[in-house]
């Protein structure tokens, strides 16, 4: 999250919108990206898109501490870094998020951004 002032953040919803422990799918610019409020307050987003490569969607996966076990192949990926951990390899594209006045908002990847 480094020159985290020069990404453009979006609204992805009020903080009480999203469910502890249970990933969410928003839309932000056309990209669809998986919300993923922890117990301790952390909130996590990732393009909804599994580093597998068969693909498939993150959000539908079992949160266990800061760890998203994928749900179509049970990789265990690190949401701090997006790191799959081992024996598996690959990473989730993570996005940045912050927390202001109870509003939820994501930043998107370079890559992902259409402006």
């Amino acid at each position: 999250m480094e020159k985290e002032s020069n990404l453009k953040f979006y609204a992805a919803g009020s903080v009480d919108e999203f469910l502890l422990q249970i990933g969410r799918v928003v839309e932000i610019n056309g990209q669809e990206i998986a919300v993923f409020p922890l117990s301790d307050g952390r909130i996590f987003a990732a393009v909804n898109q599994s580093p597998h490569p068969k693909g498939g969607p993150l959000a539908e996966g079992i949160l266990s501490g800061h760890y998203l076990y994928d749900p179509l192949y049970d990789w265990k990926i690190d949401l701090t870094t997006g790191l799959v951990q081992a024996p598996d390899t690959g990473r989730a594209s993570m996005c940045p998020v912050k927390v202001e006045n109870g509003q939820v908002w994501i930043a998107l990847e370079q890559q992902l951004q259409t402006t």
